[in-house]
């Protein structure tokens, strides 16, 4: 099951992050969000963990 951890802003910040994490080695998925012009990044639920570590030095 793929689960959305971070929602970014703009299609072009997304396609940034999903690049950095497959470098990093993992599975990402990026959809434009239902709701709004915001773009969801969503990775396997085994992998939540580990993504959300790189994310966060990605992020800062």
């Amino acid at each position: 099951m793929w689960t959305v951890i971070y929602i970014a802003p703009s299609e072009k910040i997304a396609e940034r992050i999903q690049q950095r994490l497959t470098d990093e080695g993992f599975l990402v998925k990026v959809r434009e969000a239902k709701v709004s012009k915001q773009y969801e990044i969503l990775v396997p639920e085994s992998e939540v963990h580990e993504v959300q570590e790189v994310l966060g030095t990605i992020l800062h």
